[in-house]
Parts: C-alpha cells; structure tokens; sequence
C-alpha cells in the first residue's frame, strides 16, 4: 500500500487492533449504548465493520486518505472521513476510539473540554488508562475533570494484540459524561485552578498543602469527607475533591 502523505505507520501512531476478546467487548459497550456513533482513527476497520453491524449510524474517521479510500468501499453503509482526530468536531453522543499512543494525552484532553457527546470508549495506553480511572491514585487531569466526567477502567490489553506490536499494553477505558455534574460548570475554570494548586502544592499531607493553598482550618472539612490529613492529593476521590472545593 501506498505510503499515507502523513506519514508510515509509525509517523501516523497506528496500531491496529486484531485481539478478539477486545474488540468482542467494544462492541457490547458499544451496544449498551444510544444514539450515533463516531468513532476515532478507524485503521483497518477491524472495529468499524463490528461498529456497522449494530445498524446504527457510524462516522469512521481516519487520517490515512489510503486506508480512508478502502473503508469508503468496503462499509459503503459507514460515513468515512479523511480528518484529524485533533480537530474532527466531537458532536456525535458516542465516540469509539483505538487513540494514536503518541496523541493520545491531547486527544483526551480535547475530549474532556469539548463537544457534546456523551459516551466514550477508548483504547490508550494501559498506564493512562490506569491512571485515568484513579487505579493506584489519580492524575491531576483525571481530579480536575472527575466532577463532569465518570471513568472506568474495563480491561487491560496485551501488547501482541496490536499489529505492529507496541512497546506496552493497550487499556480500555470508558467515561460517561455525568448527567448531574458534582461542581457547578460555571465554577470549572476556577475549580481545575484549585486542583492544580493543589496537586502543586507543598506539605507532607493534603491538610498541610491546602492550609498553604487557602489558609483556614481544614480539620474540620478532611473529617466530614473522610480524608486522612496525611492523604495525598493523587488519593482523593471525586466526591472527596468536590467536599474540599465547597469546603
């Protein structure tokens, strides 16, 4: 196949999916789920034609106009666009994505701050995703987004289940945009500033960081949350994170 004017395959940050059991469990996500479907960096189609099968309306976006030519005619029933994952409008309530490892933090960002859709099932890194559903302690992006978005961490997916074989192990994670939000969205700029100076904060515990952060006493707020003075910010679940902001 002809060479994409992006890039080889690794240029592109391609990893195509051929491991069953994931794409099985993609798709009964999938399923379980309403409405059109986007879905982000569509490769091969391995997922695509899986997608098609549901009978529902699917938009495939790739980045190889090769790969994008293939799929237009082998799923004539799928909307297939050659587009850039950065900039593809997120408008569709359900977004499916295997992410470009190398794209895959600004791709979750643009997700997490923009568009209206409202289901998400993503194949990153398994670190990421890991990190993103708060196993072993949260990122400061997964604490500044948590009060409008629900992560789960589904599975973790072996390294030779790609074609080429990354150098880690894929994640699925899913995130649902939550319907009754934990913090006001007029208060979100000033809320993710909070966590960040939180998470950047000094002190041996989160009591002594916030106390530097907004001096007050914090006792009282930690106890009712059911925070240990000496948690770490990485600790903190949403809803412990949504008592110190109104605290």
């Amino acid at each position: 196949m002809s060479r994409s004017v992006h890039g080889g395959r690794h240029e592109l940050g391609q990893n195509f999916l051929h491991h069953s059991p994931t794409i099985d469990r993609i798709v009964r996500l999938a399923r379980a789920t309403d409405g059109p479907i986007l879905e982000i960096g569509a490769g091969d189609g391995a997922i695509t034609g899986r997608l098609a099968a549901l009978g529902r309306d699917v938009r495939a976006v790739d980045l190889d106009e090769h790969r994008v030519r293939r799929l237009r005619r082998r799923l004539p029933s799928v909307t297939v666009v050659h587009d850039d994952a950065l900039r593809t409008p997120l408008d569709r309530p359900v977004v499916v994505g295997n992410l470009p490892f190398h794209l895959t933090t600004p791709i979750l960002r643009r997700l997490l701050t923009d568009g209206s859709w409202q289901e998400a099932i993503l194949l990153t890194q398994w670190e990421v995703a890991r990190k993103r559903a708060g196993v072993g302690g949260r990122t400061m992006l997964t604490a500044q987004t948590a009060p409008w978005f629900d992560f789960t961490l589904q599975a973790r997916v072996p390294a030779d289940g790609f074609r080429p074989k990354p150098s880690v192990d894929g994640g699925l994670l899913t995130i649902v945009r939550r319907r009754e939000p934990l913090v006001d969205p007029a208060d979100r700029a000033g809320y993710e500033q909070f966590v960040r100076e939180v998470f950047t904060g000094r002190g041996r515990g989160i009591e002594q960081i916030l106390t530097a952060t907004v001096p007050k006493r914090w006792r009282p707020t930690l106890k009712a949350a059911g925070i240990p003075p000496s948690a770490l910010p990485r600790d903190l679940t949403p809803r412990q994170w949504t008592a110190v902001w109104h605290g």
